[in-house]
């Protein structure tokens, strides 16, 4: 895995579009998933596996009762993978970690937190592109028959229906882009990792696949900065949180002394 630490604005713009250019294309197309977290020192790891205990069993029981309780027409389709990318969504358990495709909605998670701005952040980057070329043929058909980078819910469920069926064709992690269930999943520019086996590790898959990986370590001095030049870019709360919870939280990050009491 790459790993390196910025000391700038402009050189963290360097690490962040590095390797965007896309020469069939002519143009600048990075296929990266972008992950941003405020302490660098924290874990690839789901909010399943951080519940402990057999992952595959708790996820079975966590997504059915799920589905039995939410709000009838809460997906645009009845499928388990719809149902997984809401339950994530809205901070159910799953076995899925969000990324987005823009580097500066990475920043604004590295960034936004008001009790961390005194420990390094970090970036994750993660070639999705390159990552699909690993899947199984079954999978990876889909994709290159429609043309795409990403799965959507639909491709998954044409090939898997059901979380078992995908854990049938192997052990690999792949990346979709969820549906749009409202203005937030939208404007955060969101997409899930999924690994095909409810208890593989993210990081394993990392470190056994380095070289789709890149790590940029934000010291805590330069936050500020990158905060502030990012409300300049109208990427805050109120943007990515429509609504009075989002505005809110702006409003009480923007406000708040850098050096309070």
């Amino acid at each position: 895995m790459s790993d390196v630490r910025v000391s700038s604005w402009a050189e963290l713009q360097d690490e962040l579009f590095a390797g965007s250019w896309q020469e069939r294309l002519a143009r600048h197309r990075p296929t990266f998933a972008y992950r941003g977290r405020p302490d660098a020192d924290e874990k690839l790891r789901t909010s399943l596996a951080r519940l402990g205990g057999e992952a595959h069993e708790l996820e079975a029981h966590i997504l059915r009762a799920f589905r039995k309780y939410a709000a009838v027409g809460a997906v645009p389709r009845d499928t388990t993978w719809n149902w997984l990318a809401l339950g994530q969504h809205h901070g159910l358990p799953t076995r899925l970690l969000d990324w987005t495709f823009s580097p500066y909605i990475a920043l604004h998670f590295l960034t936004s937190s008001l009790e961390q701005t005194d420990r390094d952040g970090a970036v994750w980057c993660v070639d999705h592109t390159r990552a699909h070329q690993e899947l199984p043929d079954e999978l990876s058909a889909v994709l290159t028959r429609e043309g795409a980078d990403v799965f959507t819910t639909e491709m998954l469920d044409e090939v898997a229906p059901n979380v078992a069926d995908l854990e049938g064709h192997g052990d690999f992690v792949l990346f979709f882009e969820p549906p749009s269930f409202d203005d937030r999943i939208v404007n955060q520019y969101a997409l899930f990792s999924l690994p095909a086996r409810a208890g593989t590790s993210f990081e394993a898959w990392v470190a056994a696949h380095p070289e789709l990986v890149r790590r940029i370590v934000v010291p805590a001095e330069l936050k500020w900065e990158i905060r502030d030049k990012l409300d300049l870019a109208n990427v805050t709360e109120r943007v990515l949180f429509p609504g009075l919870d989002g505005l809110s939280r702006w409003l009480r990050r923007y406000y708040l002394p850098r050096d309070p009491g």
